[in-house]
């Protein structure tokens, strides 16, 4: 269905933006809505103890998310291109390439997580208090590590051809299954935490199912055959090196969690851990649209990049700097009118809710200059400029983040773990500016103008 594709060379630009993107946003609006509720069930049947566990765990199911992210963002950029460049047996060996590189990790890190589980938990600061509901969590999460690859790393290459609709269903399936069974298992099976997990697991196993019904059903402008599964060094470079940006920006993640929730521990105690995770869950929630703009803009800009259309990837780039930032300034108002509101949704407890009404308050106070930033790094990572997308990932997270984290909790004890994350932002907020200005012929183009590839 090669005409899947070629709609993005074709179609006006902000239709096509609303119909990426628009999907995108909704499938993760639901994913965003299912890690609320989830916290919700979690925080009414086990208490802030069993928040602050997930909160431990999701670490390691950030390094997860890392690795698809790479194998899928990587491929999946490389497929946009190809496709835009009427490359299809290219795009296809891509394919099978991704498959392989996810059947290997996921038996490595099942293996590997398993058998380290609580030294890991350990690591990723747990205390005595939290381990035992940490240890139960993560246990069953590990098994589903497969599906969570398979079905992360998949929807980039469904959306990579332009099929957002199927795209947004993968994340819809996945979400509504687990909003659904996440009670049934806590509640009416009396599994607690254990339930929270094994519904994670389940849902994503039939999200699985779902994926390989659409490939397998001629829907997709890809095929499957067994002779691309076997890796080649080449294509592996393809991948690896733009996606290399994606596994920066979540491993780097996992280890600004991992360091905050030592600083809390230290500083805020278990409350503190339990405050961050709901916190967390806020700002995953808040910034989805504007990752779904980029999950729109990628496909969009690297088939028009590929197929040599340089007026229309500089139009797509424009409408998503302007709509993100609209996003953006909308969210930083609700947070700062409404913190304890949104804190009382996960929890009663009084001091959890203060101690959250202030976090929040802190964490946003730039906010406003996020929607840039994402964008920014979603558009170096479309043109397979691997470079660029790599330090645009790693600043906010390594290069700012963890040193903040690390020096202003000595500082101002627990208000410093709050205020490393604005300061971050608007630091990165810079940075990204100064790419912008440095690449202008990609961002601020003339339709008689040839853009260079500037990799």
């Amino acid at each position: 269905m090669k005409q899947q594709s070629e709609r993005l060379g074709k179609e006006p630009i902000p239709k096509l933006l609303v119909n990426l993107a628009v999907p995108a946003t909704f499938g993760m609006f639901v994913m965003a809505l299912y890690n609320v509720v989830d916290t919700i069930f979690v925080a009414r049947a086990v208490g802030t103890i069993g928040v602050a566990a997930i909160s431990i765990a999701f670490p390691v199911q950030m390094l997860v998310m890392a690795v698809a992210g790479c194998i899928g963002i990587g491929g999946s950029s490389a497929i946009s291109r190809m496709l835009g460049a009427n490359k299809l047996d290219d795009a296809n060996q891509v394919f099978g390439n991704i498959i392989s590189l996810i059947l290997l990790v996921s038996i490595a890190g099942i293996l590997f997580g398993l058998s380290l589980l609580t030294p890991l938990l350990y690591l990723f600061g747990s205390s005595e208090t939290i381990l035992p509901y940490a240890q139960d969590y993560l246990g069953i999460i590990l098994y589903g590590t497969f599906f969570f690859a398979f079905a992360f790393s998949m929807n980039n290459v469904v959306r990579s051809e332009g099929n957002a609709r199927t795209a947004m269903m993968t994340m819809v399936i996945s979400a509504t299954l687990n909003i659904i069974l996440t009670p049934l298992f806590i509640f009416g099976f009396g599994m607690g935490i254990k339930g929270s997990a094994l519904a994670t697991v389940l849902s994503q196993a039939v999200t699985v199912v779902y994926l390989i019904f659409y490939f397998a059903s001629g829907k997709s402008s890809l095929a499957f055959n067994l002779s691309y599964l076997r890796p080649k060094v080449f294509v592996l470079k393809q991948i690896l090196a733009v996606g290399s940006s994606a596994f920066a920006q979540q491993a780097a993640g996992s280890i600004m969690f991992v360091l905050a929730n030592h600083m809390l521990i230290l500083y805020g105690g278990d409350l503190g851990v339990a405050v961050f995770g709901i916190v967390h869950r806020i700002i995953m929630f808040s910034i989805m649209p504007v990752v779904g703009i980029v999950q729109g803009l990628v496909p969009l800009v690297g088939f028009n990049y590929g197929a040599n259309n340089h007026e229309r990837v500089r139009e797509s780039i424009g409408l998503a700097f302007k709509s993100a930032t609209a996003i953006v300034i909308f969210t930083f108002f609700i947070i700062m009118i409404f913190p304890k509101q949104l804190m009382l949704i996960f929890t009663t407890d009084t001091a959890a809710i203060e101690m959250g009404a202030t976090a929040l308050r802190i964490m946003f106070a730039v906010s406003f200059t996020i929607g840039i930033q994402i964008v920014t790094g979603g558009v170096f990572q479309a043109l397979g400029n691997a470079k660029v997308a790599l330090i645009l990932s790693l600043s906010r997270q390594v290069l700012l983040l963890i040193p903040l984290l690390l020096v202003l909790p000595f500082m101002f004890n627990l208000s410093g773990v709050w205020l490393a994350f604005p300061l971050a932002d608007l630091l990165s907020f810079f940075l990204a500016l100064w790419f912008i200005s440095k690449y202008k012929s990609i961002f601020i183009v003339k339709s008689n103008q040839v853009i260079q590839n500037q990799q």
